[in-house]
């Protein structure tokens, strides 16, 4: 559980960091709203951390195994349990949308996620991940300098084709994928726009059909 106990120690910190990079906030929830469609009418997000992401985006319910930050999405109106998302604690079939945002690189096991956010999707259900590129300008940093950043010390990043190669793998289909942050957070002075596809933004969103 490495990779948790950051966020239960510092979940102040992290907190401050949408609050310090807004214009990299925003368009990364924008990227997610243009692949996303219609608000979920029940909709899970795994790795729910505050609810940052989970109230914008019309999400209800939270799984999250950091009790500092469980408290934190229930205070955004999310209800929220805790647990991993190697093993949902739903039953099959009960949420039109699973959202995983800045997730993927903390489970222990992504092919399994996926299969789990799989199970509890409706026949039409629809997976979105957003996530930083490795091999972008941003996941490059992140990569060099992980000892630095007490989150991403233990991350394990992955690049927008293994997503999707472990998407295949694992039953989904028909992706959308858009990009966004074309230059660093720090240096944004307003929202980055979106654009279809992958290659040249750092912050990816896909949404793939069950």
């Amino acid at each position: 559980m490495r990779r948790v106990r950051p966020f239960e120690e510092h979940s102040q910190r992290y907190e401050e960091w949408f609050e310090r990079h807004p214009f990299a906030y925003r368009s990364e929830i924008e990227a997610l709203r243009s692949v996303q469609g219609d608000e979920p009418t029940r909709g899970l997000e795994v790795g729910v951390g505050s609810a940052r992401f989970a109230e914008p985006l019309g999400f209800r319910f939270g799984l999250e195994p950091a009790s500092a930050m469980v408290e934190r999405a229930v205070e955004r109106g999310v209800l929220t349990v805790r647990g991993i998302g190697e093993q949902l604690p739903f039953r099959a079939g009960v949420f039109d949308q699973v959202l995983l945002v800045t997730t993927i690189c903390f489970v222990d096991d992504l092919l399994q996620s996926f299969l789990e956010a799989r199970r509890v999707l409706t026949q039409e259900g629809r997976l979105l991940v957003g996530f930083i590129d490795r091999e972008s300008p941003i996941g490059r940093f992140y990569e060099e300098h992980r000892y630095e950043n007490v989150f991403y010390r233990d991350a394990v990043f992955y690049t927008t084709y293994e997503v999707l190669r472990m998407l295949r793998e694992t039953g989904y289909r028909s992706p959308d994928i858009v990009q966004t942050l074309f230059r660093p957070p720090s240096e944004m002075t307003s929202p980055s726009e979106v654009r279809e596809g992958f290659g040249d933004g750092s912050f990816v969103a896909l949404a793939a059909r069950r």
